[in-house]
């Protein structure tokens, strides 16, 4: 490689893991891991772009690097593994197969062994459909959970509701 490549490194968690105001220690994690694994393989970081606290089903995320890489700013794209990206099975496709191909952009999944200039991961759609079904089966037995709790009268709101007084 005669120059650096320019890195996107992108850190994604679907709920705060409760350290108040600051990010989450998940995403710290997250960033330590992006940079170390850049650093070591002789990336320049354009940015590290985190969507803390956003859903992996949507890919309408206020930090999603969508802009930068049309904009021909980011060279490769750096997550920790393929569920980061997203956890919606047909949109993470459209952007590995078509949004970062036609950009020119190499997408890195360091811990699921993924990198797209090794050519076709046979395995990533796999990953990528248990990513989306691991989503689904999460938001069932929340679901489930608040249903059991609402049913033996304890409460599943963290206030309580308009009217009523805290026994």
């Amino acid at each position: 490689m005669d120059c650096k490549q320019r890195a996107a490194l992108y850190s994604r968690l679907s709920r705060d893991d409760g350290i108040g105001e600051s990010e989450s220690n998940s995403i710290s994690n997250q960033k330590q891991m992006l940079s170390r694994y850049a650093k070591e393989h002789s990336f320049s970081i354009v940015d590290h772009y985190v969507d803390d606290g956003w859903t992996g089903k949507s890919f309408e995320r206020p930090d999603f690097m969508v802009a930068d890489i049309e904009k021909g700013l980011i060279d490769v794209v750096i997550v920790k593994d393929l569920s980061r990206l997203g956890r919606n099975n047909a949109m993470v496709a459209l952007y590995t197969e078509m949004i970062f191909p036609d950009n020119d952009v190499r997408f890195i999944a360091i811990n699921d062994n993924i990198d797209s200039i090794n050519g076709d991961n046979d395995i990533m759609p796999f990953k990528s459909v248990v990513n989306e079904f691991y989503a689904k089966d999460i938001s069932k037995k929340i679901s489930l959970s608040y249903q059991m709790r609402r049913e033996k009268g304890i409460p599943t709101s963290w206030c309580t509701p308009y009217g009523y007084q805290l026994n």
